[in-house]
């Protein structure tokens, strides 16, 4: 597959699909600039070549046209980061888009209306996709959190195209998840939390024979120890999973994978913040309480793992970080994580809430690396081919 840096975009116009889906305060200002940051070597390098870029993205799940989720919003913000004023057009694909795009000089950047204000968008439409195309001359997928998605933006477009590429971006995030997936050096250790075993089995068996190690936390906990007989109170259950986590134990033992759970818990008398709280073994929390963290021993336990790693593959928190009674165990694996980084560990956070952990405990530049895309990271990750990725080739 090509990247950016196999082409010189002088006097090109490059259509970049990116991943502007940002959070949106209530003023409509943009609340988390690290989307946008990311798109930014993108951009710089067609500019410094001679050619200009058109972005285009959704952003949120308007049903229609919904000026709430206009891409208008991200203008200034865009412009301020990329350092180049950025143009808008109300329109993706359009009269005023073809019109706009034709008018586009080098150097100049365009951003078009949000793409899922057309149904064609999330259809895969192939006329949509092919108004699309005849926008630019190169182009260039950026988006790593929809390249799972077959829509028309992300891989149908493609097939409009000769020359087509990786941005840099979605060029590092398939490196990065290449060096946990393919070439890693070893001790290869998995960290899962979340609440539910059903959403990460598949993730497991594709990786049982890429990892030395597996940590389990959050809520999928408690699944685990159910399986093995253990008293868990009123704590999250998959009643429905306990073969399942069994045979995942088998299925550790028989690759060799040694799994690591929780020995002990902080529990509470309910789920709040300003619950009563204290440290029980996993196994023995009494009826009416709840498990919402790893405890102080399991943190110790995990931590010697994480230590003598040296590639590490973190998705899903230790426990209900949100609520700060909760977060230590969370606060210290990433602690963990980002000390065995130092050391020489190569490390890749994803998915949405371990990526939110690490931005919001300040570990986001400790680590080696934060990917972008929770579900394509996920899939990516369950051996799935992403059709945005297999578009370019």
């Amino acid at each position: 597959m090509k990247t950016i840096n196999d082409y010189n975009f002088k006097n090109k116009k490059a259509l970049v699909r990116v991943d502007f889906n940002v959070p949106l305060n209530e003023q409509q200002e943009v609340g988390d600039t690290s989307r946008i940051e990311g798109a930014k070597p993108t951009v710089d390098k067609i500019l410094k070549d001679g050619g200009s870029v058109i972005l285009m993205s959704h952003l949120g799940r308007p049903k229609g046209v919904d000026q709430k989720n206009s891409m208008r919003h991200i203008v200034s913000k865009a412009s301020e980061i990329l350092g180049v004023k950025v143009k808008f057009v109300d329109d993706s694909a359009g009269e005023k888009a073809q019109q706009a795009a034709k008018d586009l000089q080098p150097g100049e950047v365009l951003l078009l209306e949000n793409l899922r204000f057309n149904a064609e968008e999330e259809k895969g439409d192939e006329k949509f996709s092919k108004k699309l195309a005849t926008l630019g001359d190169i182009y260039v997928n950026d988006a790593f959190g929809t390249a799972h998605r077959a829509h028309a933006s992300t891989t149908i477009v493609a097939n409009y195209f000769e020359d087509k590429c990786l941005g840099t971006l979605l060029a590092k995030e398939i490196e990065s998840l290449e060096k946990v997936l393919g070439n890693s050096e070893k001790p290869v250790t998995a960290v899962l939390g979340g609440a539910k075993v059903s959403t990460k089995i598949t993730v497991i068996e594709n990786i049982f024979d890429k990892i030395d190690h597996l940590i389990i936390g959050g809520g999928m906990t408690y699944t685990f120890t159910k399986a093995q007989g253990g008293h868990i109170g009123n704590s999250l259950v998959e009643d429905d999973k306990l073969e399942l986590a069994l045979e995942i134990l088998r299925k550790a033992e028989e690759k060799g994978v040694k799994i690591h759970l929780p020995v002990d818990s902080v529990v509470a008398d309910s789920f709040s913040e300003d619950a009563n709280t204290r440290i029980v073994a996993v196994n023995e929390i009494p009826e009416d309480w709840m498990g919402l963290d790893i405890g102080p021993q399991t943190v110790k336990k995990y931590g010697e793992v994480l230590e003598n790693s040296k590639t590490i593959l973190w998705n899903g928190p230790m426990g209900v970080f949100e609520m700060p009674a909760f977060s230590k165990g969370t606060i210290a694996i990433g602690e963990y994580i980002a000390a065995a980084t130092q050391k020489g560990a190569f490390s890749l956070v994803g998915g949405g809430d371990s990526v939110a952990a690490v931005k919001q405990f300040g570990l986001e530049d400790k680590v080696s690396y934060v990917s972008t895309g929770g579900g394509a990271m996920l899939e990516m990750l369950e051996g799935k081919s992403l059709p945005g990725i297999e578009a370019l080739k």
